[in-house]
């Protein structure tokens, strides 16, 4: 259970927040730790428990795949605060304390733990925004300009960003996803200049090299993240500002190997709207299990008819059998919109 005493001294600490953390065990808290580790790290930990330890953290790593960002923040808090008072082991070092997390978490991670709870240690504000709640970050940029915004998508992430999305105001929505498309990299300057936006916020060392992200595959991965209506929004908006983009971003959004998880409905009605040559050329770069959707989909005499015909093309060029792919996506996407059938990604659930 949480320190009450650190839990009825917080002001600032919601009532939600303080029954949570009331309610969370010892084994519970060291389970957010662990899962914070990684998997690597946390295994090494585990080979020293005893059966009944295993046990009950196995059991509390289950059980707090819910916990709130807040909490998470309050029980490393508390442990890096347990780890100071060991002052009579030489554990009270912030030297000690950024060993141990950049050897438990990677500089990375690390660095971002390390800049919210030691100010002034150095971690830079685009880092620290991977550890801040969705609807906070949008607060926080959404009267920035779309160009800031974009690069902020793009260092979080994908769902992440597709949430932080989803918080912003729907007419500036369109253009910060064409300009994470457009992204490839970010020069020192225009870091520096965005580090100290947000400097009220968190104390930053600018780096002294170009950084890369962004682009149409990260554009991708966040309108896949994103739930249907917002996607419909936020495209048809591109689709205004820059309709060859849009559809760049559109085909890399679902790929063919996507129609894996396509039930055997879609699959049909997709077979029944794609000529069988193209389909034939698309398949040639598939997957097994990307092929075998189809297969499985087939009669016996007409899956072995298909076989023979695939194979009698012989060798494609790649860029023919890719041209193949995203024609038969794109075919996928007009019946995913019409209702016929559901592409993955972030649509909605009942």
């Amino acid at each position: 259970m949480a320190d009450k005493d650190v839990i009825e001294m917080d002001p600032t600490m919601t009532d939600a927040l303080r029954v949570e953390l009331e309610y969370m065990s010892g084994s519970q808290r060291a389970a957010v730790l662990m899962l914070l580790l990684g998997e690597q790290q946390a295994s090494e930990i585990i080979k020293y428990l005893d059966p009944k330890e295993v046990q009950a953290l196995g059991g509390a790593m289950v059980s707090v795949s819910d916990v709130s960002q807040e909490a998470v923040n309050v029980i490393l808090d508390d442990f890096v605060a347990t780890i100071k008072k060991q002052s009579s082991l030489g554990l009270g070092t912030t030297e000690y304390v950024e060993k141990v997390f950049r050897r438990a978490l990677g500089d990375d991670k690390a660095a971002s733990v390390l800049g919210r709870i030691m100010p002034g240690s150095g971690t830079k504000g685009l880092e620290i925004l991977q550890w801040m709640d969705a609807r906070a970050i949008a607060e926080m940029i959404k009267t920035e300009h779309p160009q800031v915004i974009a690069i902020i998508l793009s260092v979080l992430e994908y769902q992440v960003a597709a949430d932080v999305l989803n918080f912003l105001p729907p007419n500036v929505r369109p253009e910060v996803i064409q300009r994470v498309a457009m992204l490839e990299t970010v020069q020192p300057s225009a870091m520096d200049e965005l580090e100290a936006i947000m400097k009220k916020q968190f104390s930053n060392n600018s780096t002294a090299q170009s950084s890369s992200f962004g682009g149409i595959k990260a554009a991708a991965q966040i309108m896949n993240s994103t739930k249907t209506e917002l996607e419909a929004s936020v495209m048809s908006g591109l689709e205004k500002i820059d309709a060859d983009l849009m559809q760049r971003i559109q085909d890399n959004m679902f790929t063919f190997e996507n129609l894996v998880s396509v039930d055997n409905k879609g699959i049909q009605v997709l077979m029944r709207n794609v000529e069988p040559d193209l389909l034939m050329v698309a398949m040639k770069g598939a997957s097994d299990d990307a092929k075998n959707r189809f297969f499985d989909n087939m009669s016996e005499r007409a899956r072995g008819m298909f076989r023979d015909d695939m194979e009698a093309k012989g060798l494609m060029r790649l860029a023919d059998v890719e041209e193949a792919q995203k024609k038969v996506m794109r075919i996928a996407r007009k019946l995913s919109d019409s209702g016929d059938l559901v592409l993955g990604g972030g649509a909605d659930f009942v």
